[in-house]
């Protein structure tokens, strides 16, 4: 699901949920994505330190691994994770910016939907991935792992599931940099994480504490979307009017996380509709 991502040394780096997912993100979306078990806390944690997570490196990019994060979030409360399933999981309008954009969203949905251990949704969601996947020219590298998804989900083995979904990003990505898209492989990495704070913010807000809300404090993170965005090379894409949308996101963004006193509870439920509004965007197609 949420794909954490966090840029900078380890020491003073801030957390991003993609994904929810990498990504999302994700992050989930959510990036890069690194799926581990780890052993969750037996209390809740008085802080949330978040360097000490563990981690991996990917394009000078640190990526917690989510499962820790999913601790904490089970520790400062009890995520509804089926409350947080999107309703629909988007049309494809054509637009390969929007596509992206809505593939990274979905695979954040497929790590919310593995949270909520919803067999059906996963299935749907793995079927969503492959045609996807299929309007940019890389079906071939996530067909098996949409079958072992559908596969895995029937027989309930959430880890197993886990771990697929976290190589369908990672072959996705693989492909796009074959064909020489990487500027698509960023939308996918920053619709993951796009997905991954909405869920992120929707969770915090509904049992609001100042640990929680930590999670949300990545000035690192924005600034490097930020970055990959004004630097695209694709002209076409770099003047799509739904990735200037997630440029404008990101600008909005900036003065609300990053601070360094706590994050309130009424700027995370503007951070939620920021990000609510702009993945209804992403999944419609709507500029």
């Amino acid at each position: 699901m949420m794909r954490a991502l966090l840029t900078g040394s380890r020491p003073s780096a801030k957390l991003n949920f993609s994904m929810l997912p990498r990504l999302l993100l994700i992050p989930i979306v959510f990036g890069g994505f690194a799926l581990a078990t780890a052993a969750v806390a037996q209390t809740p944690p008085a802080s949330v330190d978040i360097t000490k997570f563990p981690a991996t490196a990917v394009d000078d990019v640190v990526v917690p691994v989510p499962s820790e994060v999913f601790n904490v979030l089970d520790k400062l409360g009890t995520p509804n994770w089926r409350a947080e399933m999107s309703p629909d999981l988007g049309k494809n309008t054509g637009g390969r910016a929007q596509v992206a954009l809505l593939l990274g969203t979905i695979i954040a949905d497929g790590f919310i939907a593995v949270e909520a251990e919803d067999s059906e949704r996963v299935t749907q969601i793995g079927q969503q991935v492959l045609t996807l996947a299929d309007a940019i020219n890389v079906r071939k590298a996530v067909i098996a792992r949409s079958k072992s998804i559908t596969d895995k989900a029937q027989a309930k083995d959430w880890r197993a599931v886990r771990t697929e979904f976290d190589g369908a990003q990672q072959d996705v990505r693989g492909a796009m940099q074959q064909l020489g898209d990487d500027d698509l492989a960023q939308l996918v990495s920053i619709g993951g994480w796009v997905r991954g704070t909405e869920a992120l913010t929707s969770i915090v807000g509904k049992n609001y504490s100042a640990q929680g809300a930590e999670l949300l404090n990545q000035p690192e993170l924005l600034a490097y979307f930020s970055h990959r965005l004004d630097e695209m090379r694709n002209s076409r894409l770099k003047k799509d009017e739904l990735v200037n949308r997630i440029r404008k996101l990101l600008h909005d963004l900036k003065p609300l996380i990053g601070k360094n006193a706590p994050i309130p509870l009424e700027t995370v439920q503007k951070i939620n509709k920021m990000t609510h509004d702009t993945v209804v965007a992403i999944s419609s197609g709507d500029q």
